[in-house]
């Protein structure tokens, strides 16, 4: 690839990662002498992770390749541990979708980097959050019900709002139908979150929040498993003998215990 040179005060320059035109708001990777957009430097990693004085072009196209190939296996292998899975599953399901893809995913991206070791994500959905009317809320979050917890995330312009409730701390979650909004509310031991959800999906999401529930709360008490060990006469009668010899029965009780065993 040949690379041009270009001024920092060039209004347009040419990205040394993707190779797409980029404006004023760039970096320059002075190891290779090039500029670098904000999609790729955010898609390798922002400034905490890429020092732009010391990385290279071909470094940074490592990196990208690198994520995009783990995240296509995580995909692959369980389509609900990434953001564009969880999303997927709403859309698809009609299970919101929020102010728009962009939005959606950044909110997603927060329950995604959330996720502990084991915890696999069974419903999602996305609604306003805190609803009290409709100019009185704290806007768009997107929710997800895992086999540990109940996570609600939400990124805004400054910052990201995260949080989690265990099924321990969960008391009930309720549900009404309004002439705009389906209402669901989530009721815990310290706080209570109303949930507008669009009218026509608010019916199928309630259940389906019922459903997982449900279906948690019954693999938490399926009967385990019993094992049974059988021992035979013989290996009985040789634990009596040991307590005999030790004095700790008496030979009668001794002689009672063997005929028991021996069904005579």
């Amino acid at each position: 690839m040949e690379v041009i040179l270009m001024g920092f005060f060039d209004r347009k320059v040419i990205c040394g990662v993707c190779d797409e035109e980029v404006g004023l708001n760039r970096y320059k990777l002075k190891k290779s002498d090039a500029w670098i957009c904000p999609k790729c430097l955010k898609g390798a990693g922002g400034l905490t992770v890429i020092n732009v004085r010391k990385s290279t072009v071909e470094e940074i196209k490592e990196i990208i390749k690198e994520k995009r190939t783990a995240q296509a296996e995580r995909l692959n292998g369980d389509p609900m541990s990434t953001a564009e899975g969880m999303y997927k599953y709403c859309k698809d399901k009609n299970f919101g979708t929020g102010f728009n893809e962009k939005w959606a995913l950044k909110h997603f991206r927060i329950i995604e980097n959330n996720l502990m070791q084991g915890e696999k994500v069974l419903m999602t959905f996305i609604g306003l959050h805190n609803y009290v009317s409709a100019t009185k809320h704290d806007n768009t979050y997107s929710y997800a019900l895992t086999n540990k917890r109940i996570m609600f995330a939400q990124k805004t312009i400054t910052g990201e709002n995260f949080k989690a409730v265990n099924y321990d701390k969960l008391n009930d979650v309720g549900f009404k139908k309004g002439m705009v909004y389906g209402i669901v509310t989530i009721d815990t031991l310290s706080e209570i979150f109303n949930v507008a959800l669009d009218r026509d999906s608010a019916t199928a999401i309630n259940n389906h929040i019922h459903k997982v529930l449900d279906d948690l709360k019954d693999a938490s008490i399926a009967p385990q498993p019993q094992f049974v060990y059988n021992t035979s006469a013989a290996d009985e009668i040789k634990k009596y003998k040991e307590l005999l010899d030790i004095e700790a029965i008496t030979q009668e009780e001794f002689d009672i215990k063997k005929k028991e065993l021996l069904g005579l």
